[in-house]
């Protein structure tokens, strides 16, 4: 599993990958060359890593079930080696937060509310974050526990709530232009509101269709005005 980095110094921000895509994704997509700015100035240290998409949700010949297990060797991964990783290559008390576009932004959200006490918060763009929206029909509990919109109205556990209310930087965005889910940011949303977790959500217009230009609008704005 490859690690792309990019920079020396700053918060690390942990980019996982769209749908079918890989490592070098955010580069080849000139994201990287859009947050060049602020990793020249130190401000971030982007780590991009590899999804498996392909070898689960996305692989259509593939069990459900087996699906689900690899979904969460996925996880594992990035709680067991990656963050380990980011925190050699930068220092222990390094804020992480994690960062994604399209089922990335799922991603990315998952992985922060599973492990609040290891990774700080989350940049989402163009989510949707009910799992089901993948799983082609199938569901069993590991789907559950790894769709946001199904745990977290069912959450109680105070040592996890009280984890990710410490965070300042929970931001889910959205466009409103072709392909874009708006409504389902705003459903999630309501979701952490209604749990007491502070949130941004912010819907830009009808501009701003699913797909690489609104992310490179929105990412280099984020880093430059919230952080």
């Amino acid at each position: 599993m490859p690690v792309a980095t990019y920079g020396d110094y700053g918060f690390a921000l942990l980019l996982i990958p769209t749908a079918a895509a890989d490592y070098l994704e955010y580069e080849r997509f000139d994201l990287i060359d859009s947050l060049a700015p602020h990793i020249d100035s130190g401000k971030i240290k982007v780590f991009s890593i590899n999804s498996i998409n392909n070898e689960s949700w996305m692989n259509n010949d593939m069990l459900g079930e087996h699906k689900a297990i690899r979904h969460n060797q996925f996880n594992q991964y990035v709680f067991n080696e990656v963050i380990p990783f980011i925190k050699v290559a930068t220092s222990a008390e390094t804020p992480i937060i994690t960062c994604g576009a399209s089922f990335g932004a799922l991603h990315s959200m998952n992985l922060f509310l599973k492990r609040p006490d290891i990774i700080n918060g989350v940049m989402s763009m163009s989510g949707v974050y009910d799992l089901h929206e993948y799983t082609k029909g199938f569901s069993d509990e590991q789907v559950y526990f790894n769709s946001p919109m199904d745990y977290m109205p069912n959450l109680t556990d105070n040592w996890y709530l009280e984890n990710i209310r410490k965070s300042h930087h929970i931001h889910i965005l959205s466009g409103s232009g072709d392909y874009e889910d708006p409504r389902a940011a705003g459903r999630f949303a309501k979701v952490l509101y209604d749990k007491g977790i502070n949130y941004e959500l912010d819907i830009w217009g009808n501009d701003m269709m699913h797909d690489w230009p609104t992310w490179r609008a929105m990412l280099p704005y984020y880093i430059e005005s919230r952080f």
